[in-house]
C-alpha cells in the first residue's frame, strides 16, 4: 500500500481548517499532519473535540504572508516535502480596509504558492469563495461570468488568476458558498444571533430584499470531505474526468450543497426553531435601503447589539464567543451568491452527506454553541 500523504494545512485553526484537520484524523488520512496558524490554539475558540486533531505537536505558529517564515512552514524533520497543501488561510473578516486583503490573502496566497510549486507539491488546494461570480439567481458554473461582489472575493479572485501562472504549481482552486456548522461563526449564525435577540423583544424579524434571494450554503463537514477530494483526485486519481478543453487548464470546482438556500429558505427554520414570526421588508423599505445602506446597517446593530449584550449578561456568558448579531454591509447586498456544484459530483464523484439545510441541522448548531458556552438558552 502507498505511504500515506504528507499534509501541510495552511490557516489551519480557521474554521474550515481545523474541521478539515479533525477529517483526517478521524479517517486516518495522513502520514503527518502540520497545521500553520498565525493564531495561538489557546486563542482560537477551539473546541474539545479538536484537541487531537490540533494538537500542539502538529501545530506551528507562522505567518504565511511572510516570506521569511516559508522555509520553516514548508521544511519537514526528515528533509521531504508535503504531499498537499491546503491554503485555508487569509482574512475571513468582512469590511475591511484594501491593504489588510492584499497582504493577509492575495499575498499568502501567491507566497505559498510560489513555494509549493519550487519544492514539487503534488496538490496545493487554494480555498476561494463563490461570491466571485456576477451575481444571478441562476446558478452559476465554474466557468461562467466572474464579478466579485465582496472584497474578500475581488482579492481572491486576484489570488486565483495569479497562482494560475505560476509554472509547476499543481494547483486545483474551490469556490465555497456560506459554510455553516457546528462552532461556525459567520453568515448563517448571524441570523441565529438575530433570530434570538427578536425572540427575546417578541418582536417580528424582517429580512431585506426578497424571500427569492439566492444564500447558498454547504455544511462544515461536507465540505472539509470535498477539500480532500480534489486533493486525492488531483493526485492520486491523476485528475480522471478531466476535460482541459472544456473546463479549463486550472481544475476549479463549486462545492456547495444541492439545496440552493434561499432567504426564504433561512426564514422558515429560523421561524421554526425560536416560534418568532418572521417575513420580508417590503419593495418601499428595500428601495430605501439600497439607497441608505450605511444608516440602514447601522440602526439594525444599534437596535440589537444592546440587547445581546443583556442577554449574554443574564446568561451569565462573562466570555463570549466569537457569536454576534453585527451584520456586515457588504453581505446585505441584494446579491445573490447562488452556485451549481455539480461538477465537483461528476468529475471527482463526490456524494454530498448533507444536501440541504435543514432545521436539524441548524438545531445542531445551536446546541453546540450551547455545549462550548456560547449561547444565551431561553429560559
Amino acid at each position: 500500500m502507498a505511504e500515506k500523504p504528507a499534509v501541510l494545512i495552511i490557516g489551519g485553526l480557521g474554521y474550515i481548517g481545523r474541521f478539515l484537520a479533525l477529517h483526517i484524523q478521524k479517517n486516518n488520512l495522513a502520514s503527518e499532519v502540520r497545521i500553520v496558524d498565525k493564531v495561538l490554539p489557546q486563542l482560537a475558540w477551539l473546541a474539545p473535540e479538536f484537541e487531537n486533531a490540533c494538537s500542539r505537536d502538529k501545530f506551528m505558529q507562522a505567518d504565511a504572508s511572510k516570506e521569511q517564515s516559508l522555509p520553516r512552514i514548508f521544511d519537514r524533520s526528515n528533509g521531504k516535502e508535503w504531499d498537499y497543501v491546503f491554503n485555508c488561510g487569509g482574512e475571513t473578516r468582512y469590511s475591511q480596509e484594501d491593504e489588510v486583503y492584499k497582504v493577509r490573502s492575495l499575498a499568502l496566497s501567491v507566497a505559498a504558492g510560489k513555494e509549493a510549486a519550487k519544492r514539487g507539491v503534488k496538490a496545493f488546494v487554494e480555498l476561494s469563495t463563490g461570491m466571485v461570480y456576477k451575481p444571478d439567481s441562476q446558478p452559476s458554473k465554474e466557468g461562467d461570468k466572474l464579478k466579485p461582489w465582496s472584497k474578500i472575493a475581488v482579492f481572491k479572485l486576484q489570488a486565483e488568476e495569479q497562482l494560475a501562472k505560476i509554472e509547476g504549481l499543481n494547483l486545483i482552486i474551490v469556490r465555497l458558498a456560506h459554510v455553516y456548522g457546528d462552532y461556525a461563526s459567520q453568515f448563517v449564525s448571524t441570523a441565529l444571533c438575530l433570530a434570538r435577540v427578536y425572540q427575546h423583544l417578541h418582536e417580528e424579524m424582517k429580512w431585506l430584499w426578497t424571500k427569492d434571494l439566492r444564500v447558498n450554503t454547504v455544511h462544515i463537514t461536507d465540505a472539509a470531505r470535498a477539500l480532500w477530494a480534489v486533493a486525492d483526485w488531483y493526485a492520486v486519481q491523476k485528475q480522471a474526468n478531466w476535460d482541459a478543453k472544456a473546463m479549463g487548464k486550472i481544475p476549479t470546482f463549486n462545492i456547495v450543497d444541492k439545496g440552493q438556500t434561499s432567504q426564504g429558505t433561512m426564514a422558515e427554520i429560523i421561524g421554526k426553531l425560536f416560534g418568532i414570526e418572521t417575513g420580508f421588508q417590503g419593495q418601499l423599505i428595500s428601495t430605501f435601503a439600497r439607497m441608505n445602506m450605511d444608516s440602514v446597517v447601522d440602526d439594525v446593530n444599534d437596535e440589537v447589539l444592546g440587547p445581546w449584550a443583556e442577554l449574554l449578561g443574564d446568561a451569565g456568558i462573562t466570555r463570549p464567543g466569537p457569536l454576534t448579531p453585527f451584520m456586515e454591509k457588504e453581505l446585505l447586498k441584494d446579491t445573490d451568491l447562488s452556485m451549481d456544484g455539480s461538477r465537483l459530483e461528476k468529475v471527482v464523484g463526490f456524494t454530498y452527506e448533507k444536501p440541504k439545510i435543514t432545521a436539524e441541522l441548524v438545531q445542531d448548531m445551536i446546541d453546540s454553541y450551547t455545549r462550548i458556552g456560547w449561547w444565551p438558552v431561553a429560559k
